[in-house]
């Protein structure tokens, strides 16, 4: 029998097209369902709180369903000076995020849940991206929402994209995390949970 016969199912809560992408790397079979999740910050709540509150919220939305799967769930905001900065929604809104981030260091938390049968509790892991942002002419962040849509993006920014010309600096451990879903932090977790890579 083959290594990808033994896996047990792996299921993606995300509708995320770039989560999908960047899961495809590791060359094995999911299925991505989209969670019912209400994103809604809590009331004072971080931003590095609400990602792995959120990450976890949708994993465990999907895996009520799918309790012999083992099911990912993610989850991204972006962090201004402590100010969660969520997703646009709208072309205005999105030039008022980028007008409020040139020039300054954005940190974009991402939050990644994993459950699986037979795990005692849910692994979690939180992967911090810093951002440094380039100053910005409005001119520029109007060319920019206008030929990528960011409406539905944190920080109103996608790195994967055109959106790398707005920044001077990006610093992580895991680049990965800054699309979405961080893959090195995903890997040792979905080992744990039975899945072996490569």
């Amino acid at each position: 029998m083959s290594d990808r016969i033994q896996r047990p199912p792996l299921i993606l809560a995300s509708s995320s097209r770039w989560r999908r992408e960047l899961l495809d790397r590791f060359g094995i079979a999911y299925q991505a369902l989209s969670p019912d999740v209400d994103e809604t910050a809590q009331p004072q709540e971080f931003a590095y709180s609400l990602v792995q509150r959120l990450a976890q919220a949708k994993a465990q939305a999907v895996f009520a369903n799918h309790g012999n799967s083992v099911v990912i769930g993610s989850d991204q905001v972006a962090d201004l000076d402590g100010q969660i900065i969520g997703k646009p929604g709208n072309r205005d809104n999105a030039i008022k995020q980028l007008q409020q981030q040139s020039g300054r260091t954005v940190l974009f938390h991402t939050g990644v849940c994993v459950l699986a049968p037979g795990l005692g509790q849910p692994l979690t892991e939180l992967v911090t991206v810093k951002t440094q942002f380039r100053t910005l002419e409005r001119a520029e962040i109007e060319r920019y929402v206008d030929n990528e849509d960011v409406t539905s993006t944190a920080g109103s920014i996608k790195s994967e994209g055109l959106g790398i010309t707005l920044v001077e600096s990006i610093s992580s451990d895991d680049p990965t995390a800054l699309i979405g879903l961080p893959l090195i932090a995903l890997r040792r977790m979905l080992i744990q949970a039975g899945i072996a890579l490569p």
